[in-house]
C-alpha cells in the first residue's frame, strides 16, 4: 500500500477484500511527537489519534513543486465560517481560505464550476489540526490555491460524525491508516478519489507536501477523477455492508468470548499493562469485557486472569503520567508504554467510560484504590467540563501558553520544573531521617528530575526540555520507609503538596475548552456519574447525573418531533444556543442516551428517566433500524442525503460502537417491559455482525459482551418497597455493590397503575415480607424466595 512516501503520480489501488479496511480500523497509524511511526496497536480506533502521514488516491497524479513559506501575518479578514457556532469552525474563521461549512450552498457552487471539493474534517482540541492550519491554511499563497481551484469545505467531525465516518472509511481503506485532521478530495458529487490526513506545506524527505498535492489534483484530468471515484465508492459499498444475509441466529457466546479473550492475552503487556507497546491508549471497552468475561470464567485460570489484566491496567493507568495527578482526570493517550509522558487534552468521552471501568473495578476488588480514582475523575468533570445547567463540555485543548501572550507548546499547562516545585513547597518535613522538604518529597515520589523526566524522542521540537510529568513512581509504603517517616504522614503531605501544585496552576494560561456539547457524550456522561454514585451509594453524584438527563430534555430534546438534537453551544453570559437549523441527532446520541437514563433509572428509581429512554428507543428504531439487513445505521437517510455510503459501525474503540450499545439497550428495555420486540431486534442485530464478531472479536469487545448477556438470560432484580424508605435503599445498595453487568434493576412500589407495573404485570404478584423491603432475583418470569436481609440477598447475587 502506497502512503506518504510515495510520489502521488502513482495509482493506489484498494487493499484485496477483506484487509485492510478491518485492520486500519483499530490501528492508530499515528503517534504523537514520536518519529519514526511504530507498529499499530490493538484496541484503538480511528478516533483515538489525530495525525497520519498516509496520503491515498484513486487516480494517477502529476508531478508538482515547491512554493513559499507561510506567511509571518496571517489575514484578519473573517471568511463565512464566522457565522457557526462549532468551536472548531469559528478557530478556521480568519483564515485566507474561502471555506464553507458542509452544506448544499457549497455543493451546488462546486457543481455549477465544475470544481473538486476539498473536504477537512478535524476538532477544536486536536493538536495536529492546529499545527496543519497554522502551517498551511493561513500561508496567503495556498489560501489562494484552495480559493480560487477547489471549494473548500470545513467540518467539525465531532458535530457530523457521519460524514467524518464515510470519509474515514475512504481514508482507512486506501491507506496504511487514518486520523485528524483528515483531509479528502471530492468530485462535485461528494465522492472521494484522494484522501489523508496530516500534509506537512512543503515536500520533505518523505514527505509529499500539502501545496504539491494541490498543484498535482489541479491539474488532472476532471474525467478521471469521475471515472476512478465511481469505481472506489462502488468498492466501497460492497466492503462496508452489514447485514443479516443468510444466518438465522448469531454465533455462539462462548466462542465468540473465547477467541476475544484470547486475542487480547495475545497482546497483554506483562509489565505494564494495556494492550500495545506505545501508543497506549484507555481502552474501557476492552476493560469491560474482561471483568464480565471474569464473571463468567471466575473459577478458571483464564477467568483470574482477566480480572487481573484489567486491574493492573487500571492501576498503572492510574499512576501513570496520563492521569493529572494535579488537577484529576486523564489525558488522551500515552506516548509510550509505561503511561508516563501523554498526549494532553482531555476528553469528555474518556472521563465518563473510565469512571464506570473504575467504579467495577472497586466493585471486583473491594479495593478504595479504585473507588478514588473513580471520585477523582467525576470531580475534574465537575469542575472543569460543566455548564451550570447540568449539562457537559466536549473536551479541554492538549496546548496552551506557557506565558500570557507567548505560542501555545503542547503540555505547557500541565508539566512542572524542579525549580517551580521547590519555590512552592520549601517546608521542611519534620521527623525524616534525612534533611528533606516537601517539595523533595513530592519529587521522589512523583519521579521529578533536574534536567526533566521527559525523553528526547517524545519531544522532537524541544517543546518540554526540562519538564516533568507527575507519574507514581513508588508505593506510599516505599516512599515512607525511604525517609523514615508514617504511611498517613506521607499521604498527607503529598496531597497537601499536589493541592498547593492545583493552586499555583490556575495562575497558568489555560487549555482551550470546547463548550460545545453533544447528546451522546453527555449521555455516556450521565452513566458515569450515575453508576459510579449508586456503586459508591453517593446521592450527590447521582444528582449530577440527574441534572445531566435534566440538561439533555430541556436543550437538546424536540418535543414535537420527539428527537434529539445532537449539538448545542454555550452562548453569552452561560446561555445556551443552538446552530440554525439544529443539527440533529445520529445512532450514537440515541444510543447514549438511552444507556445513560437507563443507568440513572436503576441508581435513583425515578421512572420517568425509563419512560424517556423507551420513548427515545421507539425514535431511534424508526430512523435508524435497517429492516433488510439487521443493525441500525449511523445517521438518518435524509440526514445524509447525498453521502455515497450509509454507514453501520462496526468499530468498540475510544467510544462504544453505538450498535453495540443498542445491544444492550434493548436487552435491558426487554428486561424493564417484556416486550418480545426488543429482543427480537437484538437477536437481528447481533445476527447482522456475526461475521464481524467471528473473524475479529477483538474489534467488538462491547457487542461481544451483548451476545453472551443475549445467550445468558438477564436477571430482573426486583425490590418492593418504597423508594425513600432506608430498608428500601439498603436492598437497592446491596445489588448496586455487587459487579452484575447482566441485570435489570427494578422497584416496584406496589402500585399497580405505575409505569413499570403496567410493562410487567408479574409485578404484582410479589409482596412485602412482614411489611419490609422484599427482595426478589428472577429470571423469565421465575422468581426466587423473598428476601429481607442485604446480607442473604449479596449470596445469592454473587455465590
Amino acid at each position: 500500500m502506497l502512503g506518504a512516501r510515495a510520489w502521488l503520480g502513482r495509482v493506489l489501488l484498494l487493499p484485496r477484500a477483506g484487509a485492510g479496511l478491518a485492520a486500519s480500523r483499530r490501528c492508530p497509524g499515528v503517534w504523537p511527537r514520536t518519529w519514526p511511526h511504530r507498529s499499530p496497536s490493538r484496541g484503538s480506533s480511528s478516533r483515538d489519534k489525530d495525525r497520519s502521514a498516509t496520503v491515498s488516491s484513486s487516480v494517477p497524479m502529476p508531478a508538482g513543486g515547491k512554493g513559499s513559506h507561510p506567511s509571518s501575518t496571517p489575514q484578519r479578514v473573517p471568511n463565512r465560517l464566522i457565522h457557526e457556532k462549532s468551536p472548531y469552525l469559528l478557530q478556521h474563521a480568519y483564515n485566507p481560505v474561502d471555506w464553507y461549512p458542509w452544506g448544499q450552498e457549497a455543493f451546488d457552487k462546486a457543481r455549477k464550476e465544475n470544481k473538486p471539493i476539498f473536504l477537512s474534517v478535524g476538532y477544536s482540541t486536536c493538536h495536529w489540526c492546529h499545527m496543519m492550519e497554522e502551517e498551511s491554511f493561513q500561508n496567503e499563497e495556498i489560501g489562494r490555491l484552495l480559493s480560487e481551484d477547489f471549494v473548500s469545505v470545513k467540518v467539525d467531525r465531532e458535530e457530523r460524525p457521519d460524514v467524518d465516518k464515510v470519509y474515514m472509511t475512504f481514508v482507512q481503506a486506501t491507506s496504511s491508516g487514518g486520523g485528524w485532521p483528515m483531509n479528502v478530495w471530492l468530485t462535485p458529487n461528494l465522492q472521494p478519489f484522494v484522501g489523508g490526513t496530516y500534509f506537512p506545506p512543503e515536500d520533505g524527505l518523505t514527505r509529499v507536501g500539502f501545496r504539491t498535492v494541490l498543484l498535482r489534483i489541479r491539474e488532472q484530468n476532471k474525467n478521471t477523477l469521475l471515472e476512478n471515484s465511481q469505481r472506489v465508492t462502488t468498492a466501497l459499498l460492497a466492503r462496508s455492508e452489514i447485514s443479516v444475509g443468510d444466518r438465522q441466529l448469531p454465533p455462539s457466546a462462548a466462542t465468540v468470548n473465547n477467541r476475544c479473550f484470547q486475542q487480547l492475552d495475545e497482546g497483554y503487556d506483562e509489565e505494564y499493562g494495556g494492550f500495545a507497546e506505545a501508543p497506549k491508549f484507555p481502552t474501557p471497552v476492552i476493560l469491560s469485557f474482561l471483568f464480565s468475561y471474569w464473571l463468567s470464567h471466575r473459577l478458571t485460570q483464564d477467568g483470574s486472569r482477566a480480572q487481573q489484566m484489567a486491574l493492573h491496567t487500571l492501576k498503572m493507568m492510574a499512576n501513570g503520567g496520563i492521569r493529572d495527578h494535579v488537577g484529576q482526570g486523564f489525558h488522551r493517550y500515552s506516548t509510550d508504554r509505561q503511561w508516563h509522558v501523554p498526549h494532553f487534552e482531555k476528553m469528555l468521552y474518556d472521563q465518563a467510560q473510565l469512571a464506570v471501568a473504575y467504579s467495577q473495578a472497586f466493585q471486583l476488588s473491594g479495593d478504595e484504590f479504585y473507588s478514588d480514582v473513580a471520585k477523582g475523575i467525576l470531580q475534574y468533570v465537575a469542575r472543569s467540563l460543566s455548564h451550570r445547567s447540568g449539562g457537559f463540555y466536549s473536551a479541554e485543548d492538549a496546548d496552551s501558553p506557557p506565558e500570557r501572550g507567548q505560542r501555545p507548546k503542547e503540555g505547557a499547562y500541565y508539566v512542572w520544573t524542579v525549580k517551580e516545585v521547590q519555590q512552592l513547597l520549601p517546608e521542611p518535613v519534620l521527623g525524616a531521617t534525612e534533611p528533606l522538604t516537601s517539595g523533595q518529597l513530592l519529587m521522589k515520589h512523583y519521579g521529578l528530575t533536574e534536567a526533566g523526566n521527559i525523553s528526547p524522542s517524545q519531544d522532537p521540537k524541544g517543546e518540554l526540555q526540562g519538564q516533568n510529568v507527575l507519574t507514581v513512581r513508588y508505593s506510599l509504603e516505599l516512599t515512607a520507609a525511604r525517609f523514615g517517616l508514617d504511611v498517613e504522614a506521607v499521604r498527607t503531605l503529598l496531597n497537601s503538596g499536589l493541592e498547593k501544585l492545583f493552586q499555583a496552576r490556575k495562575h497558568r494560561p489555560k487549555p482551550h475548552l470546547d463548550s460545545k456539547m453533544l447528546a451522546a457524550w453527555n449521555g455516556l456522561m450521565v452513566s458515569g456519574y450515575a453508576v459510579t454514585g449508586a456503586v459508591l451509594g453517593q446521592d450527590r453524584l447521582i444528582n449530577y447525573a440527574t441534572n445531566g438527563a435534566k440538561f439533555l430534555k430541556r436543550h437538546m430534546f424536540d418535543v414535537a418531533s420527539g428527537r434529539l438534537m445532537r449539538t448545542c453551544y454555550t452562548g453569552p453570559g452561560g446561555t445556551v444556543e443552538h446552530s440554525n437549523p439544529p443539527c440533529w441527532g445520529f445512532l450514537e446520541d440515541y444510543a447514549f442516551v438511552v444507556r445513560g437514563l437507563l443507568d440513572l433509572y436503576e441508581a435513583s428509581q425515578e421512572s420517568a428517566w425509563l419512560e424517556w429512554a423507551l420513548r427515545l428507543q421507539d425514535t431511534q428504531d424508526k430512523l435508524f433500524w435497517d429492516s433488510q439487513g439487521g443493525g441500525y445505521f449511523c445517521s438518518e437517510a435524509e440526514l445524509g442525503a447525498g453521502l455515497p455510503l450509509r454507514l453501520k459501525d462496526d468499530q468498540d474503540g475510544a467510544e462504544p460502537s453505538a450498535n453495540s450499545v443498542s445491544a444492550h439497550n434493548l436487552l435491558r428495555l426487554h428486561g424493564f417491559t417484556g416486550h418480545k420486540d426488543w429482543m427480537d431486534k437484538c437477536v437481528c442485530l447481533l445476527t447482522a455482525f456475526s461475521e464481524r464478531m467471528r473473524r475479529v472479536p477483538v474489534a467488538l469487545p462491547e457487542m461481544v459482551r451483548a451476545l453472551s448477556a443475549q445467550q445468558q438470560t438477564l436477571k430482573q432484580i426486583v425490590i418492593c418497597g418504597d423508594r425513600q424508605a432506608k430498608d428500601t435503599k439498603a436492598l437497592v445498595q446491596c445489588v448496586h455493590s455487587v459487579y452484575i453487568p447482566n441485570k435489570v434493576l427494578i422497584l416496584a412500589d406496589g402500585d399497580p397503575s405505575s409505569f413499570l407495573s403496567r410493562q410487567l404485570p408479574f409485578l404484582s404478584t410479589l409482596r412485602r415480607l412482614e411489611d419490609q423491603a422484599t427482595a426478589y432475583v428472577c429470571e423469565n418470569q421465575a422468581c426466587s424466595v423473598p428476601i429481607t436481609d442485604p446480607c442473604e440477598l449479596r449470596k445469592l447475587l454473587h455465590p
